[in-house]
């Protein structure tokens, strides 16, 4: 099974948009709401070279944000990674 990681915030739009469609293929996420959390927020920072909300990482991997998720999604990219 892959290691799905999301990093989010509470009342982002776009990170909810992420919750759901990993949920709707029933994919297993570790969620890291950095709302408050600034030592969680620098080590997004630092993996992902954002700062930006959500932040998704598939085995180590970084995918980007939800519009990456959805194009990665899209093109096949994001099921190649998660059957990896």
């Amino acid at each position: 099974m892959a290691k799905v990681e999301v990093y989010s915030k509470g009342y982002c739009v776009f990170c909810m948009a992420t919750k759901g469609t990993l949920k709707k293929l029933n994919v297993e996420f570790q969620e890291f709401d950095i709302t408050t959390d600034s030592k969680k927020t620098k080590e997004m920072i630092e993996r992902s070279q954002r700062r930006t909300v959500p932040q998704i990482f598939v085995n180590d991997q970084h995918i980007g944000g939800n519009d990456d998720l959805q194009v990665a999604l899209g093109n096949g990219k994001l099921l190649a990674l998660l059957n990896s």
